[in-house]
């Protein structure tokens, strides 16, 4: 089966990057996922991902491990079939969560703070242990806590303390 198309069918829904195959593990073709999704559901038997060449992979069984998961895909029974995909990065369709923000749809917004002064265009997300950074354009940095509302795609705004953003 081929990655997913969008609902008139005309193209492909753009896919992201849910995890990557660290490697093999066992003799029998299961292998070692780094998850940076979330979302364990992407793991649930039955569910399908994509690398980037469109190859289908389906989830026969997952279980966590040491912070990863074992996974046992569908049509990949021996160590060399691991061995092969070691490094794959796994892709998936987004999940439709109203009540979510999600990377793809933050890369892009611009930024504004309460009172509609544009602070910048977010260039990327950068994890972080106390709170995911949204990375301004300018060099600023922006705690994804001070979020206050969000129009995916097109704006984010925040409610930022003085001086977080002075000198960038």
């Amino acid at each position: 089966m081929s990655p997913p198309t969008d609902a008139g069918g005309a193209g492909r829904q753009p896919l992201l990057s849910v995890g990557t195959i660290v490697k093999p593990h066992g003799l029998c073709g299961e292998v070692i996922v780094h998850l940076v999704s979330n979302r364990e559901e992407r793991l649930q038997p039955g569910s399908e991902l994509w690398d980037a060449g469109g190859r289908t992979y389906r989830v026969v069984r997952a279980r966590r491990h040491k912070g990863r998961h074992i996974v046992t895909f569908e049509g990949m029974s021996s160590v060399e079939e691991a061995e092969e995909r070691r490094g794959t990065e796994l892709l998936a369709p987004p999940i439709d969560d109203p009540d979510a923000l999600w990377v793809h749809e933050l890369v892009g917004a611009r930024v504004e703070d309460e009172a509609g002064r544009l602070l910048g265009t977010v260039t990327a997300v950068q994890a972080n242990p106390a709170s995911d950074l949204l990375v301004l354009d300018g060099g600023g940095l922006v705690p994804l806590r001070f979020v206050v509302d969000a129009t995916p795609g097109e704006r984010v705004v925040v409610a930022v303390p003085d001086g977080l953003l002075d000198g960038s």
